[in-house]
Parts: structure tokens; C-alpha cells; sequence
């Protein structure tokens, strides 16, 4: 609120009547005063949008030394900051693409692969590494990296970094062993074996745990076992610390880190050519546009120390739903039949059902848009007796819902994990 307080002169009079839609204006005495008599319409929208005012005036008569008529008028000024109008087109309610095409400040969910980033940052890492060079007369060093499966991707919402990441990494070494006249690197040869290092499960979830880490060797006599026993006591740590720095370059943001910067350092520079961009042609902009917006796909891998036709049969089980879910579900156990679970909450198809190897579902939430189904493949693998590995796709799992709600990707994902895949590893005993 501002308060204005003298003489009223005719210039300022004459610019206040015209911010109003009525009014009018008499004249009091001496030219250089004047009388404003303000009547607001009824409609608040007629007046200008920038300002909105009220007057009021006391006038009063005060002696001075030249005995002059002196007016004093006091003026209430309330701002009020322009509304835009519901449901009248008003842009300043409209969220329009930006015309360079940036994220900006990462709000939106971007995704990166990690894969093919993570395969070299684990071999540099960790291939060629001296584990012993003498020591014991053992010479142990690592080799290639034979092995590097699972996924890896970094997810960026709101500018802040999510990592996920399920590997499953194989190292091979060799080691050599030579007679007590070797210190010097001469001596003879006792043993030459090669190994292998398997890391099973390195995933986000354990970020803050030493992952598993098997060492074996291919010769098991005594020299053999040395020789293992040597790299299990000297290797494993500095194995540990390598994993480490992969774990936390992946929490850092991975790949992505560098293009963040970048993508952050050229956002100014790119704002005066996003002006040149708006006059690009339309049918130029629908080449450019990806064929199957607002849509993402998830993938998992998931452990259970139990057979793969056990996890299988729970998951195609409605008792035994309704038990580790505590909740409603009804399941088909055909090809085409449907499915509810969470009281109602999922439903969807059965397309291919393989006892203990697949299950194939059109899946979809209560809450997504009308129509929109998205494909559910899990695939169960037992690479050896009593453990089982479950990788899950799903395709065309919509970025909102049809509130508007841009954490379906994310609650999803959470979903599978916490509240199915963990339930069922906790409540039946397959391992946590």
C-alpha cells in the first residue's frame, strides 16, 4: 500500500481518471487543484490490469502567510498484482515448451544409459592390477575383465542424481609361485595358475556394503591354494576399493556428471538462439520429435536364493499374494485371463505364461490415463540350483498419470522392488 499526500495537479488527476473506467472530474478553485470523484464500476476487470484505485480525499482549509486556499488531499493506492483469468486462454497460465529444447536446472526426469560407461570405467579399474610382486615369492596380478552384465543408468529428476545399477562383473588373474631363491625376480618356477574373481551382485541398493566377492583358482593343490590364499588376503581389499570408486562415480551421476555441467554452462549461451529457433517450421519439429513421447520402459534383476518354479508359483498364486501383499488379488493362471491385485489398485492380461521360466502381462494402474497398458516380461533364470534370477522389463509405463502426476516411473519401479520382490524374499524366507 503506498500513501500520497499534497496538492493534486492536473497532469497527475488526468492519469488517475484514466487508469479508471468512470469518473469524473470538477474543478475546485484555482487551477492548479482539482476535485477527483472516483465511481469504481461494478466489473473489477474493467479497470487497467497493472493498478487498481481508490481515493479518498479530506480537504481543509489552512491559513498560510500569503493567506493562499491550499489543498491537501491524501490518496490510497492499493497495488494489486494482475490475476490471469481461469479458462480464458490467459498465457500466463500455460506452460510452454521451451524453444532451445532444455531442461532446464534438470527439472524434468532424464535418464542415462550406463552400461557401455561402466564396462570401461570397471576396466580400467580393475584390469592389470600387481596384487604381489614377490612378496612370499608370489607374483599375482589381475587380467581382463571377462564379464560385465546386468544394467546400469542414471536417472536425473529435479536436478537431483538417481543411480541404479545391478552388475554382475568376472576379473580372471594368474599367479605364479617360485622357489625362496626368486626375491630378486630369478628362481624357478614352482607354479603358474590362473583364476577368476566373480563379483555377483554389485547393485545400488548395497552401495553402502562390501559387495560378495568369489576367488577361485584353477589348480587346488597346495601350491594352489597358496597362491589363492595370498590373493584373498592382499587382493581382496584393494578389489574392495576399486568397486568403491565405481560406486561412488555412479552416486556423483556417472557419465552424466560431465554433460550436467556442460549442459548447465551452455544454457545462457543458448538463449539468444532459441529466439532464431522459434521460426523454424513446423513439419521440421515433428521430425525431430521422438515417436513414442511420454512414455519409459524399467528393468530390474532381482535375487532369490530359492528354484525358479517356487518364486514362479507365488507369483502366479493369488493366496499367496493376498498373504506377503496383505491385500486383495485374483490371478489367472491361463493364457488370457486377467488379473487384479493390490484390492484393484493393477489389472491387467495374461499374454504368455511358461511355467518357471516367463510370465508375459499388459499390466496397468487404476490411476494412468484411459487405454494405456504397459508390458510386464519376467524372465526367471537359475544359473544353479537354489538360486534364482528374475529380470523384469516394462515397456510403455506412461511418465504421468492422468492427474498429472509425473512420479509413475519412479513409484513404479519402487513399487516392484519394495513392496513385491523384497516382500517376497522376506516373507517366504528367499533371502534378503
Amino acid at each position: 500500500m503506498v500513501l500520497l499526500s499534497g496538492d493534486l495537479p492536473s497532469s497527475l488527476s488526468e492519469r488517475l481518471l484514466d487508469s479508471s473506467a468512470g469518473g469524473r472530474i470538477e474543478n475546485a478553485a484555482p487551477a492548479f487543484s482539482r476535485r477527483l470523484l472516483i465511481c469504481p464500476p461494478p466489473n473489477p476487470y474493467s479497470f487497467r490490469p497493472e493498478l487498481s484505485v481508490h481515493f479518498l480525499f479530506i480537504f481543509r482549509f489552512r491559513p498560510s502567510l500569503s493567506h493562499a486556499l491550499s489543498l491537501a488531499a491524501i490518496v490510497v493506492v492499493s497495488w494489486r498484482k494482475s490475476m490471469a483469468k481461469y479458462g480464458e486462454g490467459d498465457k500466463r497460465w500455460i506452460v510452454e515448451e521451451r524453444v532451445d529444447g532444455q531442461n532446464v536446472h534438470n527439472w524434468h526426469w532424464a535418464e542415462k544409459d550406463c552400461m557401455e560407461w561402466s564396462k570401461t570405467f570397471l576396466s580400467n579399474l580393475l584390469e592389470g592390477l600387481p596384487i604381489l610382486s614377490g612378496e612370499g615369492g608370489l607374483w599375482i596380478r589381475t587380467k581382463n575383465l571377462n564379464k560385465v552384465e546386468g544394467e546400469a543408468y542414471v536417472n536425473i529428476r529435479k536436478g537431483k542424481i538417481i543411480p541404479g545399477y545391478e552388475l554382475s562383473v568376472q576379473l580372471s588373474w594368474e599367479g605364479e609361485a617360485k622357489d625362496s631363491s626368486s626375491s630378486d625376480g630369478g628362481g624357478n618356477t614352482l607354479l603358474k595358475a590362473d583364476g577368476l574373481v566373480d563379483f555377483p551382485y554389485i547393485a545400488d541398493e548395497n552401495a553402502d556394503e562390501d559387495p560378495e566377492i568369489k576367488i577361485s583358482i584353477k589348480d587346488e593343490g597346495e601350491i594352489g591354494r597358496r597362491i589363492k590364499e595370498a590373493f584373498v588376503a592382499t587382493g581382496k581389499p584393494i578389489l574392495l576399493e576399486k568397486v568403491k570408486q565405481y560406486v561412488n562415480a555412479m552416486k556423483d551421476g556417472g557419465p552424466a556428471k560431465d554433460e550436467l555441467e556442460v549442459k548447465s554452462k551452455a544454457v545462457k549461451a543458448k538463449v539468444p538462439a532459441a529466439a532464431a529457433a522459434v521460426e523454424k517450421p513446423a513439419e521440421e519439429k515433428k521430425k525431430q520429435a521422438p515417436k513414442k513421447e511420454g512414455f519409459r520402459s524399467i528393468s530390474l534383476s532381482e535375487r532369490f536364493n530359492c528354484r525358479a518354479k517356487d518364486v514362479y508359483e507365488i507369483l502366479m498364486d493369488e493366496n499367496r499374494w493376498k498373504g506377503f501383499t496383505q491385500s486383495n488379488a485374483r490371478i489367472s493362471k491361463e493364457v488370457g485371463g486377467e488379473f487384479s491385485l493390490f484390492d484393484g489398485s493393477i489389472t491387467g492380461i495374461n499374454v504368455e505364461l511358461q511355467d518357471g521360466k516367463s510370465i508375459v502381462q499388459k499390466w496397468r494402474f487404476g490411476s494412468w490415463p484411459e487405454g494405456i497398458f504397459s508390458m510386464v516380461r519376467l524372465t526367471f533364470e537359475e544359473p544353479e540350483p537354489g538360486l534364482t534370477i528374475i529380470k523384469l522389463v516394462q515397456t510403455d509405463v506412461p511418465e504421468e498419470d492422468r492427474y498429472g502426476n509425473a512420479t509413475v516411473v519412479e513409484n513404479t519401479e519402487r513399487g516392484w522392488r519394495e513392496l513385491i520382490f523384497h516382500k517376497i524374499r522376506a516373507v517366504f524366507g528367499f533371502g534378503i
